[in-house]
Order: C-alpha cells, then sequence, then structure tokens
C-alpha cells in the first residue's frame, strides 16, 4: 500500500478544502439554525465534481477512485457535517446501488442526471421498527400485470424530500421462500403517484440537510424498475452499506480534523495565567492525543480503500474504519469543547456544531454496537451460517 497520495488525488483535495473554506464555512453556522438546505451549495458541489466521483465518464462520472472520493467527504466535513452527509449519502447511498446493481438501461437513465446534480437518488432502507434489524422490514412490493404496487413507509432517509430529489431506491419485501423473506430493490421516481415524502426537522445534527420519512400507498411502477434481480435485495442492502461505511468513516475522520484544527487554533489564541492555553500541559496532552488518533484513523481508513480500489475483500475493515473514525471524532470534539470552555457551548462557535453533528455517525448506516458486531463475525469469534 502506497501511504502517498498521487498528484490528482492531492489535487482534489486542495480544491475541495479551497471551495469547503471559501463557500460553506461563511454560512454553515446559518444554514444550521436554519435547518435549511442549500440548493446553491449542492449545485456548486456538483459543479466541483462531487457526485459520482468513482463513476467511469461514459455515465458522467469522474472515473476516479474509491479513495478520492473519500478525501472529498473528509475535506467537506472538515468544515461542515451536513454538506458532508449531502455528497456521502448522494454518492454512497444514492448513486452506488444503480451503478453497481442497475441495468444498462437504467444507469443511462439515471447517472449522468446523478452525476450532474441535476437530481439526487435516496435509499429507502430504514423504517420506523426496522433500524438495526433490517430484517424486520414491512415495506412490500407485490407484482400486479407488469407493475410492482408498493406499499409501507420508511424514516430517516437523507436527500429524499428536496426538489432535488429524483429517485428513490427501495427496498421492500417481494415474497416469501418458505419462511424466509424474499428482499427485492425497486427504483421508485419521486413524483410517482402514491409516494409521497415529509421533511423531518428538529433535529439535533445534520441540520441543515435533507431528511425525510417516505410513504408508499399502492404506488405503481414499471417491472423493469426492478434493480439487479428479485430477491437480492438484502445482499445489495448489505454491499451498500459496505461501501457507505467508508463515507461514513470519512465523516467522522473529516469532522475530528476540523474539530481538532478549532481546538488548536482556539488554544493559542486564548491566554489565561498569561499564557496560550496551549502551553499548558493538560491541553497540549489533549491536542497531542487528538493529533495520535486522527492518523491512525486516516490510516485505517486508507487502508480500507486501498482495498476496495484494489478489487480485495474489506468489510471487516470498513465496519473498523466506520467503528473507530466515528469513535475518534467523539472523543476528539468532547476534548475540543473542553478546551473552548464556555465558548464551545455557544452556538456562535463553530465547535458546538461539531459536538452535536458527530453522534449521528455512531448511529447511522450501523450503529457501533453494530459494527462489533460485524467485526466479530469476521474475525471469527463465532461460527455464522
Amino acid at each position: 500500500m502506497d501511504f502517498w497520495l498521487n498528484d490528482e488525488q492531492k489535487m482534489l483535495r486542495y480544491n475541495v478544502r479551497e471551495f469547503a473554506e471559501k463557500e460553506i464555512a461563511p454560512v454553515a453556522i446559518e444554514l444550521d439554525e436554519k435547518e435549511e438546505f442549500s440548493y446553491d451549495i449542492t449545485k456548486k458541489m456538483a459543479a466541483l465534481g462531487l457526485f459520482g466521483i468513482y463513476v467511469p465518464a461514459e455515465y458522467g462520472g469522474a472515473g476516479m477512485d474509491y479513495l478520492s472520493y473519500v478525501i472529498a467527504v473528509e475535506e467537506i466535513c472538515r468544515i461542515d457535517g451536513s454538506n458532508g452527509a449531502t455528497v456521502a449519502a448522494g454518492n454512497s447511498l444514492g448513486i452506488g446501488p444503480i451503478y453497481y446493481y442497475g441495468s444498462k438501461k437504467q444507469k443511462a437513465e439515471w447517472l449522468p442526471r446523478l452525476c450532474s446534480g441535476e437530481i439526487l437518488a435516496s435509499f429507502g432502507l430504514t423504517e420506523p421498527d426496522a433500524g438495526s434489524d433490517a430484517g424486520a422490514s414491512k415495506t412490500n412490493a407485490k407484482l400486479d400485470r407488469g407493475h410492482w404496487v408498493i406499499n409501507g413507509s420508511k424514516i430517516f432517509i437523507t436527500n429524499s424530500t428536496s426538489k432535488m430529489a429524483g429517485v428513490c431506491t427501495v427496498q421492500a419485501i417481494t415474497g416469501t421462500k418458505g419462511e424466509k423473506k424474499e428482499v427485492s430493490c425497486i427504483l421508485v421516481p419521486n413524483g410517482t403517484a402514491g409516494f409521497t415524502t415529509k421533511k423531518m426537522t428538529m433535529k439535533m445534527m445534520w441540520r441543515s440537510s435533507d431528511t425525510g420519512e417516505l410513504y408508499f400507498d399502492d404506488c405503481k411502477v414499471p417491472e423493469e424498475n426492478l434493480l439487479g434481480k428479485r430477491g437480492e435485495g438484502f445482499h445489495q442492502m448489505l454491499q451498500t452499506l459496505d461501501n457507505g461505511r467508508l463515507a461514513i468513516a470519512a465523516m467522522g475522520l473529516g469532522g475530528a480534523q476540523g474539530a481538532y484544527e478549532l481546538a488548536m487554533k482556539y488554544a493559542k489564541e486564548r491566554k489565561q495565567f498569561g499564557k496560550p492555553i496551549s502551553t499548558f500541559q493538560v491541553n497540549a496532552f489533549k491536542l497531542a492525543d487528538m493529533a495520535t488518533e486522527i492518523e491512525a484513523a486516516r490510516n485505517l481508513l486508507y487502508k480500507a480503500c486501498y482495498l476496495k480500489d484494489q478489487g480485495k475483500p474489506f468489510g471487516k475493515e470498513a465496519a473498523m474504519a466506520k467503528l473507530y473514525c466515528s469513535e475518534v471524532m467523539g472523543r476528539v470534539v468532547a476534548e475540543a469543547v473542553q478546551i473552548h470552555g464556555g465558548y464551545g457551548l455557544m452556538k456562535e462557535y463553530n465547535i458546538e456544531r461539531f459536538y452535536r453533528d458527530h453522534k449521528l455517525l455512531t448511529i447511522g448506516e450501523g450503529t457501533s454496537e453494530v459494527q462489533r458486531i460485524v467485526i466479530s463475525r469476521k474475525i471469527g469469534c463465532y461460527d455464522v451460517d
């Protein structure tokens, strides 16, 4: 594994960092306070090529590797988790399933529009009673005269309700095989009759990202909207989450980096007893621990991306990276707020937002507890059927 980024990756990091500092940083607090999804920033991120980074040029993507995509998410989240979530979900959960499992016709229909940022895609998995236990999904789809008729609901779905939301990959029960449910994924365009969405507000975190509830009431789409083969939905979901964990890990890594930098800047500027508080050993050691954990997290995540880009198994490393990076951000932001003292509790300071945003990372796309289950299985702690 080469620990040095190539020139293309270095330039990408520079460009995305410059964009985030110039376009997102000045408005992040305001957007968070208003719970406002920014169409302007999303369009600009699309113009920068942040949607479809790993998709081949023939479908409108940049044709770069997965590590490049992760670097882009990392740099956006170094400034703001909400806009980072828009990019991460738009790629891993939105574009990913269509790119990896779609037919040529489905790819041609959706990928160019998604990669250009004309529209966003969402992934309808989580339900009110089916979170970690995804197999408990109740949303169902029945084949009727050449159409899938879908009934059910989804919740906590990113990029699903704004005017840019164009299509949703919906996981649904399409039948049974003995005692087992047959799970399939179906593409449902936003605006289809019987498909309605509701924006979720009053969130603690990612307040300026688009999160929604989805409702399907005899929603009818053509049979050809089936993604991949019938009954392969559960496998598609697991693989999509493996890929998505790398993006969530990148969000944690970028958020930790941003929080560390805020803490370092404040500690050098804030003086007590006539000295910058960065010179007090108790704070210097906190910052040293932050820097060390961030470096370890970056190496773990980049190794997982390397394995994926090489076509090697990466599920274990993806779970490790998601678990470690998300929890590292939690430790870093907690200490960063501590260094800020009372000011760290005020909304006018960015670290307050970072502190709130980190919590979703230990819950979304597989809780920390689920990651530990995945890892323990991968390392052979017990037999799995």
